[in-house]
């Protein structure tokens, strides 16, 4: 009984045709066939309810005049009942045809019938524990109900998870090998059963299985089902569970990280500390410390940053994630660690190597040459004529943009007396214009560098006044260029919070740029980083911290 491929998602007749075809469910072809379709059931039922719930019941039975007969099928089939919330949702659907004040005999009659199948679903969501109807052998062993079931599952659980893990460290040497097509049945039967706790340790040792066959021996629809448990949080695994299957299959990887990028986009990110603990939680951080699963993961943050024209908060997460990655990376024991070039396979080395240092790793005395050397490798590579296509810079660019806690260490780093400007100021100007059709690029730096000497003139004045600035502001309003915009900002911005007289005009002088500018979430974005990034490196200067803090409450309403 082969699966469909494709189901329409409210096909009456396709669900009425499979619900006679099972029955009861009673052979074992129509079991694998039932556990195969319980995710697309459950679909439809929800779907079902809805429509029931939205147009009344008499309309829902003139559209579909076969209903009380498909939900009646349903209602006895015990893995449609068992599976998840497919029970709960069938009550649902009985409660929208129940007639609160029955007119005529056969509405009377529908409620009978309706009450029966509700108390039998009813009866059919925990075991059955009256003793005078529990049978003599169970009574005998000394157990109702309840417990003998139980007591049942867990030990069907512990010889299941036995011989797997016997045949898989042990092989042909083992009394019965079990075979793929074993293997495979198991999978499908726990799809029912995939969120039953006792399940767990089988669930844990399905994943974490691999014979001798070449192909996936476990049924995509077990491996769909596990990943749509966990990021429910429905199921809980340990991490090298979750690691698995998400190696050994591909749509539950994309789906995990689609889900971690709604969850990210949909929350006000008001603090990256709550960002990092919600990666963390999603256990993607860790889970790409496996090339293999780094590169899906990153080729995705790319199609959304390109998808979303590059927009300040899809590029924070991206580059707090790599961070996260970085970390993982490095606690990771370093005798089965993975080679740094496994993960970025198409990039100068010696410029992934350069980026992947943290900063922490470096004195902060070493910071600014360790990003001339940055700038000028990238230089290097940019200005060559072999990198000529859009998609070759693009590659580069994003290299750099993932690591973006060294460009505003950058930013940082240009605000130091003894620091040699133009090398720092190229690769922020890169950042902001990676192209340099029409000069673009070349005209930006002759901009940034007014504006950056402009504000070291100022960087010893205490007593400054938005006056002092004027010049800097007036370049950023009247330019029309949005990268030049948020360069000559982002430097401007390190200032205000940076310099010795910057925190007495920096809320008004951020307010008026942001009112006059599309900068406003460029300029959230970079400081919720620099908060971020002045606690994890403790150096949570008071004033400071409350400058921003007064600040990001400032600019919360423009983003």
């Amino acid at each position: 009984m082969a699966q469909d491929s494709t189901v329409p998602k409210l096909n009456f007749d396709y669900w009425l045709n499979k619900a006679i075809e099972w029955g009861q469910a009673t052979t074992l072809e129509s079991q694998k066939d039932v556990c195969l379709h319980l995710p697309q059931l459950q679909e439809f039922l929800q779907q079902l309810y809805e429509t029931l719930k939205d147009e009344g019941s008499i309309a829902a039975i003139q559209q579909f005049p076969l209903l009380g007969q498909l939900l009646g099928r349903l209602c006895w089939n015990p893995f449609v009942i068992g599976y998840d919330e497919s029970q709960k949702t069938l009550m649902w659907c009985l409660c929208c045809l129940y007639s609160s004040e029955p007119q005529n005999p056969v509405e009377l009659k529908a409620n009978s019938w309706i009450r029966s199948l509700l108390c039998h679903l009813l009866s059919s969501s925990k075991w059955e524990s009256n003793e005078a109807e529990t049978s003599p052998f169970i009574s005998t062993l000394g157990y109702t109900s309840a417990d003998y079931y139980c007591h049942l599952v867990k030990n069907m659980v512990f010889s299941l998870v036995t011989e797997l893990r016997e045949n898989q460290f042990n092989g042909l040497n083992t009394q019965r090998s079990v075979s793929a097509s074993e293997v495979n049945a198991v999978s499908i039967f726990c799809v029912p059963l995939i969120t039953l706790p006792d399940l767990t340790p089988l669930l844990e040792t399905l994943l974490l299985y691999h014979g001798d066959s070449p192909k996936e021996i476990l049924c995509p629809e077990f491996l769909e089902a596990v990943n749509e448990a966990f990021l429910k949080k429905k199921i809980s695994l340990p991490e090298s569970a979750v690691f698995s299957l998400w190696l050994r299959h591909l749509p539950s990887l994309e789906k995990a990280t689609l889900h971690l990028l709604d969850q990210l986009i949909s929350i006000q990110l008001n603090s990256l500390e709550e960002v990092a603990c919600v990666m963390k939680d999603s256990l993607l951080p860790q889970a790409a410390s496996h090339p293999a699963i780094f590169r899906v993961v990153n080729e995705i943050f790319k199609n959304a940053l390109l998808e979303t024209d590059g927009t300040s908060e899809v590029m924070t997460i991206i580059q707090i994630f790599t961070q996260l990655f970085l970390e993982a990376h490095q606690n990771q024991n370093k005798q089965h660690a993975f080679p740094l070039k496994a993960y970025f396979p198409g990039h100068h080395q010696p410029l992934v190597r350069a980026l992947l240092r943290r900063p922490s790793e470096l004195p902060t005395t070493s910071w600014s040459l360790h990003l001339k050397n940055i700038s000028d490798m990238l230089k290097a590579l940019v200005e060559d004529t072999n990198i000529s296509s859009l998609t070759d810079l693009f590659e580069i660019w994003f290299l750099v943009a993932c690591f973006g806690e060294w460009l505003d260490i950058a930013a940082e780093q240009l605000l130091k007396a003894a620091v040699q400007p133009d090398a720092l100021l190229w690769l922020l100007a890169f950042y902001y214009c990676p192209q340099n059709e029409n000069q673009q690029r070349t005209r930006a730096m002759v901009e940034v560098q007014a504006v950056y000497n402009h504000l070291m003139m100022l960087l010893s004045c205490a007593d400054l006044s938005l006056k002092h600035l004027e010049a800097a502001v007036h370049r950023i309003t009247g330019t029309e260029q949005c990268c030049n915009q948020h360069l000559m900002t982002h430097l401007l911005t390190n200032f205000l919070l940076f310099s010795s007289g910057g925190h007495m005009v920096a809320q008004k002088c951020i307010y008026h740029i942001t009112e006059a500018t599309d900068t406003g979430k460029e300029v959230y974005g970079l400081l919720i980083r620099t908060a971020y990034r002045l606690q994890r490196r403790g150096e949570e200067n008071q004033r400071t911290m409350k400058l921003l803090n007064e600040l990001l409450q400032k600019l919360t309403w423009k983003v």
